[in-house]
């Protein structure tokens, strides 16, 4: 599947994707695609144990606000974007 297939799928579903494809970000922040929430990961430590734990946490602590968000997550910070 292509990303703007994925987006589109996510879309229907009703999915908050949750990437560290940049490509995602692009079509959702710079093209404008619909989507449900997008959780763009920017981590160092790219290791499966490091990223379930920054999920688990970002989950915990903001899982009323991502609904229809694009928010970029990194080791220390969590970052809503505003999308015109």
């Amino acid at each position: 599947m292509t990303d703007s297939e994925i987006i589109q799928k996510a879309y229907t579903e009703n999915w908050i994707l949750i990437t560290n494809d940049k490509g995602f970000g692009e079509k959702v922040y710079r093209e404008l695609h619909p989507h449900r929430g997008l959780i763009f990961l920017r981590l160092e430590d790219e290791r499966a144990t490091n990223k379930i734990d920054t999920i688990r946490k970002v989950l915990e602590q903001y899982s009323e606000q991502l609904p229809n968000q694009f928010v970029v997550v990194t080791a220390t910070q969590v970052r809503f974007g505003h999308i015109a």
